[in-house]
């Protein structure tokens, strides 16, 4: 295969259906490509590096070779047409897909018994947010469910800032079945809605319980017949109609991260 049919087998990586179909996405950036190294070294097909790259590449880049990583060395061009920023940063990686986690033989951990469940959720920028939140947390797994965003999205990627290298994550097509095996594992499945019952800080939510928090859609939250136990809102004290999806899910994965470790005010 030529370098130019090569680099055009690459640039389709950048959608869902040949992602899948290889089995391989694109990482772009010194920190994303020295997180995916340094947490799933056996991932890592190939490091690119741009003929002119900065500092940070160069040394992401020097030391996946002495790791007996490939690097290549292409021109700036042929990088700049692999990335997705208007502003590549001079080395990029191709992976395997990472292994996904086993939702039916998941056992919640003492004290960090969190998992997030994404109904839903498109936003990209939010998805790596929430899964950043969910590294912060030390949660044990997110969850993409229903139609959320695939989770090798670029932009999911770099909005998780190196997170989905760390947390172990699953696909789940269908929401119900997810839950369903959530609580089956012992993980009390805990719902955001605008009209729950339950306000966070102000009533015993459970939370020093293993959780699974279930956040959908900013735009359509969650839908009925889900199988949740509970559902909770968030207190608004001031004239804002809501929070955010991802400033939500933080709030609510921390009051969960305390509350397991038994830190109180």
């Amino acid at each position: 295969m030529s370098q130019a049919e090569r680099l055009r087998s690459l640039k389709r990586l950048g959608r869902r259906r040949h992602r899948d179909q290889e089995r391989r996405f694109l990482v772009e950036g010194p920190q994303a490509v020295r997180e995916l190294a340094g947490w799933c070294p056996d991932s890592v097909v190939e490091v690119m590096l741009a003929e002119h790259r900065n500092e940070a590449a160069r040394s992401v880049g020097e030391a996946a070779r002495a790791a007996g990583v490939p690097v290549t060395e292409v021109s700036d061009r042929a990088l700049g047409g692999l990335t997705e920023t208007e502003n590549p940063q001079g080395i990029l990686a191709v992976s395997r897909y990472l292994p996904e986690l086993d939702l039916g033989g998941l056992e919640p951990v003492a004290g960090t018994g969190i998992v997030v469940v994404l109904h839903d959720v498109r936003d990209p920028g939010n998805a790596g947010t929430i899964l950043r939140t969910a590294d912060a947390v030390a949660a044990q797994g997110v969850v993409f469910a229903g139609h959320s965003v695939d989770p090798y999205n670029g932009k999911v990627i770099r909005s998780s800032a190196g997170s989905l290298f760390h947390v172990p994550f699953t696909r789940a097509p269908q929401t119900p079945s997810a839950l369903e095996a959530l609580d089956a594992s012992g993980f009390r499945v805990l719902g955001t809605r605008l009209d729950a019952p339950l306000v966070l800080g102000e009533h015993d939510c459970g939370l020093d319980a293993p959780t699974a928090w279930v956040f959908g859609s900013e735009a359509h939250g969650l839908p009925d017949g889900l199988p949740l136990r509970e559902s909770v809102r968030l207190p608004i004290y001031g004239a804002a109609e809501s929070l955010n999806l991802a400033a939500a899910a933080a709030v609510c994965l921390y009051a969960s991260a305390t509350a397991q470790r038994g830190i109180s005010d």
